[in-house]
C-alpha cells in the first residue's frame, strides 16, 4: 500500500517498461514535480522523492563505462556519431545489400545507415564525402546518442 500513499502511478512504470521492451533502451527516467522514476533493464525501478540537483554527472558514468571499447573511435574527429537514441540498421531491409561498406566511398548526404527511434526510420545522412575506413556498429544493434557508427576519412 505504500505506493497509494507517495502517489507512484503502476500504470506509468509499466509503461515505462513497454518503452524500454520496444526500443531496446537499457534504461528509462522521468520526472514530474519532485518524484522522479527510472526503470533499468540492469536493476528494479528506482523511486526517488528528492529535488534535483545536477544528475547529470551521476548517470554519465555508467554510459562512459559501456562505451569503453570504443574509446578511440570517440576521440576520433572522423567518427560519425548516432544523433539519436535508437536502433541502428545497416541496410535499407533485411537481407538487403548494406547501404556502405568498409573500403566503400561515400559522399556528403548519401545514406549511411538507418536509426530507427519510436518506430520511425531516421535516415542518418554521411556528414562528409571520403572512403569509409571502419563500421562501428553491428545491424540490428542499439546506439546511444553520441555513440560513434562509422569512421569516414
Amino acid at each position: 500500500m505504500a505506493d497509494k500513499k507517495h502517489g507512484i502511478d503502476q500504470g506509468l512504470i509499466r509503461d515505462l517498461a513497454n518503452i524500454l521492451n520496444e526500443t531496446d533502451l537499457t534504461e528509462i527516467e522521468v520526472e514530474q514535480d519532485d518524484l522522479r522514476i527510472r526503470v533499468s533493464r540492469a536493476g528494479t525501478p528506482q523511486y526517488v522523492q528528492a529535488p534535483m540537483a545536477a544528475p547529470a554527472p551521476a548517470f554519465a558514468a555508467p554510459a562512459a563505462a559501456a562505451a569503453a571499447p570504443v574509446v578511440d573511435a570517440r576521440n576520433n574527429k572522423n567518427a560519425v556519431t548516432a544523433p539519436m537514441v535508437g536502433t541502428a540498421y545497416l541496410s535499407p531491409a533485411p537481407g538487403s545489400r548494406p547501404f556502405i561498406e568498409v573500403g566503400a566511398t561515400v559522399k556528403e548526404g548519401q545514406t549511411i545507415l538507418i536509426i530507427e527511434a519510436m518506430k520511425t526510420m531516421n535516415q542518418i545522412p554521411a556528414p562528409r564525402s571520403g572512403k569509409v575506413t571502419e563500421i562501428l556498429v553491428q545491424d540490428a544493434s542499439p546506439v546511444e546518442y553520441g555513440e560513434p557508427l562509422i569512421v569516414i576519412e
